[in-house]
């Protein structure tokens, strides 16, 4: 696991996967600016419908729905936006550190990749949603509510990055042992919920999900 971060990291410096991180971020940023200037003129309108029409205090409102909201959104949005850039990322990788592997992978379709990550954030917000009673239930508790968010994600975000490689190399040679999965997974959502970081994670955890997948076998190059 160390290892696979450290190359993940690594990686960064890479002029190929440096200009796919740039462009998943300005994605990112580009649509969390149009959520949050919806949010504005919703409320807004809001306020205004029931007679108050403080744009300060639609400001504030706006301000606090995405803080409550953002890293369940955040989580959703990002990694569907690097599901657009998965094919890259995933070559590049390859192509550096395992490239008997790069030879026998199947790239999928673009179609086949916008499916995924429709498919992904579909369950990553459905099953939050259907956690959101048992997420306010244990508020009282003080760290029930976190533990429960960073359970379920982590198990939401092994599999989406579990995906990508099952998708190219199949089951056989793409699949993650559970407690690997579920580190990885950890480890990016609690990471997500870190400003500047969150930024960088998706890109990482999708390069380290190849190092987990790839570093095992006896024809690794790096």
């Amino acid at each position: 696991m160390l290892r696979a971060l450290s190359l993940a990291i690594q990686s960064l410096s890479d002029r190929t996967i440096a200009m796919i991180l740039a462009k998943s971020i300005g994605l990112t940023l580009l649509l969390f600016g149009a959520l949050g200037v919806g949010f504005w003129y919703a409320i807004d309108a809001a306020l205004k419908y029931w007679g108050v029409g403080d744009s300060d205090v639609a400001g504030l409102m706006a301000l606090a729905v995405m803080i409550l909201s953002g890293i369940i959104v955040f989580r959703i949005v990002a990694i569907s936006i690097v599901w657009l850039f998965a094919d890259q990322i995933v070559d590049r990788v390859e192509d550096l550190h395992y490239p008997e592997h790069a030879a026998r992978r199947q790239v999928p379709s673009l179609s086949a990749n916008i499916g995924l990550a429709l498919r992904s954030g579909g369950r990553a917000l459905g099953y939050n949603l259907l956690a959101l009673p048992f997420y306010l239930l244990l508020l009282f508790t003080g760290l029930g509510t976190p533990l429960l968010f960073l359970g379920l994600n982590a198990y939401l975000l092994g599999r989406d990055l579990q995906d990508m490689l099952v998708t190219r190399h199949g089951p056989d040679h793409g699949a993650v042992k559970l407690l690997p999965r579920l580190a990885i997974g950890g480890l990016g959502s609690a990471a997500m919920a870190v400003p500047v970081v969150n930024l960088l994670i998706p890109v990482i955890a999708t390069a380290m999900i190849v190092h987990l997948v790839h570093s095992d076998t006896k024809d690794r190059t790096d």
